[in-house]
């Protein structure tokens, strides 16, 4: 087994990132064998840590936490499509490349947010961590230009369904799992572990 005490860490000095420790592991390979016991291959385990900067992107992830949807804005009163609000939080204005203003979308989610499109899968991918079966669902919200992807932990999908978020404010992982949807009407009783309407 590795020694994991000097397991990577990052932390930011004078607006840059430094590392330190180990963020690759290597352990030793076991024989993989047929029912016969005739060797068919190794495993090759590894243990990695991934870094993932979020850079412009970090006030979104870090309002979840706050039971905050935040969207943004391009306020550009030159751009063909200026006013138009964006969830997923996108830093630019795709139109005009301005920076965007960031937003409160909070109250529109909790007052329009409804399933555009959905589908149930058990092959879980990058989202291995969540309960199958997965419950994926498209939101649409009124005055938002973009339709943003998230997962119904609580209840079927149905097109057209309300929603409304809720947050994982407990223990936060400052990832897009600390967002998800429930049906509007949905009690508190029937939360998630750790996750809360605010």
């Amino acid at each position: 087994m590795a020694d994991l005490k000097n397991r990577g860490k990052v932390k930011v000095v004078d607006g840059r990132y430094k590392f330190d420790g180990h963020f690759h592991y290597i352990y030793p390979n076991s024989p993989i064998r047929n029912e016969d016991g005739t060797l068919m291959g190794v495993t090759n385990p590894r243990d990695i840590t991934h870094v993932h900067m979020y850079g412009g992107e970090a006030p979104f992830f870090e309002s979840l936490e706050k039971g905050k949807l935040l969207g943004t804005r391009c306020e550009n009163h030159d751009c063909e499509h200026s006013g138009t609000i964006h969830v997923p939080f996108k830093i630019h204005c795709p139109d005009c490349l301005q920076k965007n203003t960031i937003i409160d979308i909070t109250d529109i989610a909790k007052k329009t947010a409804k399933v555009h499109t959905f589908m149930v899968t058990e092959r879980t991918g990058a989202f291995n961590t969540l309960k199958i079966p997965i419950k994926f669902i498209n939101i649409e919200f009124e005055g938002v230009a973009t339709i943003l992807m998230s997962y119904l932990p609580v209840g079927e999908p149905k097109i057209g369904m309300r929603v409304v978020p809720i947050f994982q404010t407990k223990n936060p992982t400052y990832t897009i799992l600390d967002l998800a949807w429930v049906p509007k009407g949905t009690d508190v009783s029937k939360l998630p572990d750790g996750f809360s309407f605010e």
